[in-house]
């Protein structure tokens, strides 16, 4: 059997990482608003929230066993990256309640962090293999690293504006929602 290109592997984990954390923003969205049921899981005597992260942390521990022990190729490795993809978008979700400790699901560190793991992702899967980078690879690397940059300076202020605008709204839902 032939083993998969880190490029195709790498777009597998893009597609999973990108529709899961758009999913998971979706459905957390609708279940604030009441728009679709409670599917929240809650442990114990119903007070303690078992976040979507935990599962996300949960799949990556059993995809790295997977890849580590079983060393997957041609289809089976396919499947462990779209998985990846999803454990990794499931955590990275959240990953400003893991970072802080805590607070409210709508952090900006959590979307910030999920832009960068995809920047990151897309690189790997689309950039030219790296014994044929030449000298025009390096001007288009150069544009893009400027524009990531400007476009991340543009997020920043366009977040914190959104933020002081929604911000109030969502923390409404948020705790609307809450048991």
């Amino acid at each position: 059997m032939h083993r998969e290109t880190a490029h195709k592997l790498a777009r597998r984990t893009l597609f999973g990482f990108i529709v899961t954390f758009v999913l998971s923003r979706t459905c957390v969205f609708m279940i604030m608003s009441q728009m679709m049921p409670n599917m929240y899981l809650f442990m114990g005597s119903g007070h303690v929230h078992v976040h979507h992260l935990n599962y996300g942390i949960f799949l990556l521990a059993a995809v790295c066993g997977y890849s580590v022990f079983r060393r997957p190729v041609g289809r089976a490795a396919e499947i462990t990256a779209l998985f990846y993809g999803v454990a990794m978008g499931l955590t990275f979700d959240e990953f400003g309640m893991w970072l802080h400790l805590g607070g409210s699901y709508w952090q900006r560190a959590s979307v910030d962090a999920v832009i960068v793991v995809a920047a990151v992702f897309a690189m790997v899967a689309f950039m030219p293999n790296l014994k044929r980078f030449e000298s025009h690879h390096i001007l288009e690397f150069s544009i893009a690293l400027v524009c990531l940059v400007g476009f991340g300076v543009v997020l920043y202020i366009a977040g914190t504006r959104l933020g002081t605008l929604m911000g109030p709204t969502l923390q409404t839902l948020e705790a609307a929602s809450s048991p």
